[in-house]
């Protein structure tokens, strides 16, 4: 499989963000990305789509949505769309008919900051997804950078020192999203993580004080999703669009928080009967299976079973697990950084039948 790095859920100024798409991709390309989805507010702006290069690197640059009721108040219900290639904007009414829509379009729609906290101190509604009874969609923003930004704004002095310490700021997905994302699972459905930046490049003024909250290369070197393709990207932009897509579709990805170390390189595989299945696939468990686990570095590893941690290895760079028992495994990993203890890898399921 081949790995790569993309950051998603950015706006730019076709909505509040504070930069052009071509800004969004040099910040990229410094960044050391392969892509990035962007997703304006309501908007779905066709032309912008294609790689952008510098020197020898180069970044595929996709375009998304973000979708939500903007006559309702507070808002609530986010909904990121990927891959439709038209503007869904006019059916955020209704949450359902707007995930059969994207899905009958060939799309992704994903749940936006199913959590996101307000923060009364600076008029931040609480923005979180309330409409659980809808299904269809493809999964969750498992970690959105701004939403634990927002989770943090006790008052003006703590929103000082994140704004001018910014890399004290992530500490990991909420818990009861964690938890949501375990339900859900364990019903049966097939609910895939990622996590978002929900990059904007705020300007943040307090009294004299102005800063740019977080710019855009921050984001793309902190909270990314990871996936994992069976062939490499080619450089067309309809045929990578496709692996791109699917990969999320599937979830062959995880999640990696890049700032304290580089995540590239993790791996979370089963191998059973003769075959080996990655994040996203279903595997039979006749015959036993072998979970196998690769990180970049030494690091906490726990292998959650249906949303309870089983086994625990300290300091290690792999891990390993033979079991015969159905359910749906999972992997958290968590280095120290800043001297806290911090998420560092969030993968997607495996699931054993």
């Amino acid at each position: 499989m081949n790995e790569y790095l993309v950051n998603l859920h950015m706006h730019t100024i076709y909505s509040d963000g504070h930069a052009t798409h071509a800004e969004i991709a040099q910040a990229a390309l410094r960044a050391g990305l392969d892509a990035v989805i962007i997703t304006d507010h309501n908007v779905w702006v066709q032309g912008p789509e294609g790689y952008y290069e510098d020197g020898k690197r180069r970044v595929l640059l996709l375009i998304g949505e973000e979708v939500h009721d903007q006559t309702r108040k507070p808002q609530k219900n986010h909904l990121l769309v990927f891959g439709t290639q038209r503007a869904m904007g006019p059916l955020a009414k209704n949450p359902q008919q707007l995930i059969d829509s994207v899905r009958a379009a060939g799309g992704l729609a994903f749940i936006a900051h199913p959590l996101d906290p307000a923060a009364p101190a600076f008029g931040e509604d609480d923005l979180s997804w309330v409409n659980w009874e809808v299904h269809g969609y493809t999964g969750i923003e498992l970690w959105n950078a701004m939403s634990e930004f927002k989770s943090l704004l006790s008052g003006k002095l703590a929103a000082i020192y994140y704004a001018f310490t910014p890399a004290a700021m992530a500490h990991g997905p909420f818990p009861e999203v964690l938890q949501r994302w375990d339900k859900l699972l364990n019903r049966g459905k097939r609910v895939v993580a990622i996590g978002g930046s929900d990059a904007h490049a705020l300007i943040g003024r307090l009294g004299p004080l102005r800063r740019t909250l977080f710019p855009y290369e921050f984001h793309f070197r902190a909270i990314n999703t990871h996936i994992l393709t069976p062939e490499p990207l080619s450089g067309d932009l309809a045929e990578d669009r496709r692996a791109v897509l699917e990969a999320l579709r599937a979830g062959h990805a995880f999640i990696g928080y890049d700032l304290p170390a580089p995540t590239r390189g993790f791996r979370f595989t089963a191998r059973g009967l003769g075959k080996m299945a990655w994040m996203g696939d279903e595997i039979s468990t006749d015959g036993g299976v072998t979970l196998q686990i690769r990180l970049p570095q030494k690091a906490e590893c726990r292998l959650l079973k249906d949303g309870q941690v089983i086994q625990t290895w300290e300091d290690r760079e792999t891990c390993t697990h033979i079991t015969s028992q159905p359910g749906v495994y999972r992997v958290e990993i968590y280095l120290p950084f800043l001297g806290k203890r911090r998420g560092w890898i969030f993968s997607n399921p495996i699931y054993l039948r």
